[in-house]
């Protein structure tokens, strides 16, 4: 039987404190990419995203620049269609100039949900007493509203698993957010508590008029108009 300093058994103390000390290897850029595209040892972590620098392992220009992490996988994400970013420009515009004071909209920021899951929504609605400018994530339960710009190669994550990660993380709203006939059509959902799942609430053409998470009205249509999206 191993034995402490003491003479005494080990205890569960003695064997944790070893653990720790065996696993605590500082991780830095060079070490998260030494073995590239293998991922690093231990696998990727919501804090590696941001020790990963903005150019790639061979120089690719803003190989970094998009990218989340979903059960532990890098996942990147392909160049936006104009229509994509207008969406979100628009509506971030709109939400943000229609939440009351304490709320603040924000595009493309991270979710730091737990240590295998980091996706980064297109729009958040955030406490605005965290909207600081050094922030690169943002937790979970500083989030009130989730909304995903569902484009051709997101469409499985925006639909299946991205709004299963966001539920079981207790965020109350989500909406997702796709095209019709030309113009914006939005599926809103709203959290079960008791299930940790999201519940349909309604389905919105031209027209957005909702009391959750605040009081908003909005033109669909009118998201994609150069006023809207230049803000």
């Amino acid at each position: 039987m191993t034995t402490d300093s003491d003479g005494q058994g080990a205890t569960v103390d003695d064997v944790t404190s070893t653990m720790s000390e065996t696993t605590d290897t500082r991780r830095d850029a060079d070490s998260l990419l030494a073995n590239w595209p293998y991922p690093p040892p231990g696998g990727w972590t919501a804090d590696d995203l941001d020790l990963l620098p903005p150019d790639g392992p061979n120089g690719e220009p803003d190989f970094f620049k998009r990218v989340e992490l979903l059960d532990g996988a890098l996942i990147f994400m392909s160049p936006q269609r104009r229509i994509h970013e207008r969406l979100i420009r628009g509506l971030t515009n709109y939400l943000d100039a229609q939440a009351p004071e304490h709320l603040a909209a924000v595009s493309q920021m991270d979710i730091k949900i737990n240590k295998v899951q980091r996706p980064s929504p297109d729009i958040l609605v955030i406490d605005t007493e965290v909207a600081d400018d050094d922030r690169t994530s943002y937790d979970p339960a500083e989030v009130h509203l989730v909304v995903e710009v569902v484009s051709p190669e997101s469409k499985f994550r925006d639909r299946k698993i991205k709004p299963l990660r966001y539920a079981s993380a207790g965020i109350k709203h989500f909406w997702r957010i796709g095209t019709e006939n030309g113009g914006p059509i939005v599926y809103v959902y709203e959290l079960d508590p008791a299930s940790q799942t999201y519940v349909p609430s309604g389905i919105h053409h031209g027209e957005l008029s909702l009391e959750v998470p605040f009081s908003i009205k909005l033109d669909l249509n009118d998201l994609l108009t150069r006023s809207s999206a230049t803000g």
